[in-house]
């Protein structure tokens, strides 16, 4: 098949009304940067369009035109789900002009915005109101609503509040034939057919385009507590969780493991890092207590129970931040991570979940096999042991060229996902599929999910014009 006219292509995408159309190098370079420097984009052009409206009838303009698009919110995913593969076929749709709140209803506990809306922008419009959306994570200064949900993204509050799906009540979406589904509810109870917006939150776009959605809101903390916690084994820190949520009334709503290699790598390169105790330990948990309640209360229930947890073991040292700064230092140490460990060399990043209970045998089982197969790898283990979810970090040997070790990416992932897999596992927890999963993905999950999912794709988009190519494994 010939590649369509360019000229001809870019005068009638500019024609589109509401929408602005980038062609040129230079202006194009943004959008076609993927953050890892796994892949290297191409499109035809970025448009970027100023409303649904302007969504919908670019569609249409695309399938005229026999385009596909490639949608994109902040362009910080991991996995190169919002990455553009086809100079002459390929538009990314840039959803960054799609920024407005349309209501936020402190009543209903609920806020409506547009796809474009960065993360950490409706959070601080929550607080306004003394709401809080919690949905938290390293690159929710610069993410979008959009690519949050289409990732379902996670982030450290998940184990309290879930993930994007968990928070998200109701959808508007611009489908690959350029009609518009109004499921803006703001319903918690409503059982008229099939939740659809399910269909569209974790599918990154391949399905359609998410411009809108309504969100769940919560009540403002009133008072925070945080610690810094040294544990001798995995098995102390799952109890140190589990007696918190149980003292506190469910009230833990961050916990975060640390590796002791991971703290090191924190400390070696951040400016200005400091150990928050003054023995290491092999793992850390950073613990984080949030309510409403009378001030006072929550600080009272984590003193007793870290004194009872020192009693029994399952915690060797303790730091009680006592003001928000301390407690955000110690947060900073954790978020640093997996930015730091870029300066260890090259790395093999898997983003994987197991039951909570299953995370000491599993890190144990793979950290043995990856070490096995490459001896002097470095496992820099981390994450929401909270929720189950462990970004199982891989640096090189020192001795060991970078180029030699990214080789094996294939290999020692594979060793990794096989671990997963022997504790139920997910080979993706937060980060989404996109390019990067997708033989995984075939290897993982039954092959009736994966022909399930392929009905649904050729059902709602039979033209594959939607981010072709991402999630779903090639054909055999």
């Amino acid at each position: 098949m010939s590649p369509p006219d360019r000229a001809a292509c870019l005068s009638r995408l500019a024609a589109v009304p509401g929408c602005q159309v980038l062609h040129d190098t230079d202006a194009l370079a943004p959008y076609l940067a993927e953050q890892r420097g796994l892949y290297r984009g191409e499109a035809l052009a970025v448009v970027l369009p100023q409303d649904t409206a302007a969504v919908s009838a670019l569609m249409r303009a695309c399938a005229a035109l026999d385009l596909s698009v490639v949608p994109q919110g902040g362009n910080t995913g991991l996995c190169g789900g919002a990455v553009a593969q086809d100079a002459a076929r390929q538009v990314v749709v840039s959803l960054e002009r799609l920024d407005r709140i349309r209501a936020l209803d402190a009543a209903n506990f609920t806020l409506t915005a547009e796809a474009g809306c960065v993360v950490q922008r409706l959070r601080e419009a929550a607080a306004g109101q003394q709401r809080l959306f919690p949905l938290s994570f390293g690159a929710d200064g610069s993410a979008r609503l959009g690519g949050a949900l289409s990732t379902n993204a996670g982030g450290t509050n998940v184990l309290r509040y879930g993930n994007a799906r968990d928070l998200a009540l109701g959808l508007e979406v611009v489908l690959p034939d350029g009609q518009v589904w109004d499921g803006l509810t703001a319903l918690r109870k409503d059982n008229t057919g099939y939740d659809l917006k399910h269909l569209f939150i974790g599918a990154e776009g391949t399905l359609g385009i998410i411009t809108a959605a309504v969100v769940k809101l919560f009540p403002a903390p009133r008072e925070t507590v945080t610690a810094w916690l040294a544990c001798p084994t995995l098995e102390a820190c799952l109890s140190v969780f589990g007696r918190l949520r149980e003292a506190s009334g469910d009230a833990v709503s961050g916990c975060e493991l640390v590796s002791r290699t991971a703290l090191e790598f924190v400390l070696r390169h951040l400016p200005q890092a400091r150990d928050p105790l003054g023995t290491p330990s092999p793992w850390y948990l950073l613990v984080e207590l949030t309510g409403s309640g009378v001030v006072g209360n929550l600080r009272q229930v984590l003193e007793q129970t870290l004194a009872q947890c020192l009693e029994h073991g399952s915690i060797t040292d303790a730091a009680l931040a006592d003001s928000l700064a301390q407690g955000a230092d110690f947060w900073r140490l954790r978020e640093a991570v997996a930015e730091v460990q870029r300066h260890e060399g090259a790395s093999i990043k898997n983003d994987v979940a197991v039951p909570v209970s299953a995370v000491p045998a599993f890190v144990g089982a793979a950290s043995a096999a990856v070490q096995a197969a490459c001896p002097g790898l470095r496992v820099c283990a981390f994450g929401h042991i909270g929720d189950g979810n462990i970004h199982f970090n891989l640096s090189q040997p020192p001795d060991m060229p970078a180029a030699q070790f990214l080789a094996r990416w294939e290999e020692l992932a594979g060793i990794v996902n096989a671990q997963v897999a022997a504790h139920r596992g997910s080979v993706s927890a937060e980060h989404g599929i996109g390019l990067l999963k997708r033989e995984a993905l075939a290897d993982h999950e039954p092959a009736v999910a994966i022909d399930l999912m392929r009905r649904i794709k050729a059902a709602l988009d039979p033209a594959d014009r939607c981010n072709p190519g991402k999630v779903l494994p090639p054909p055999a």
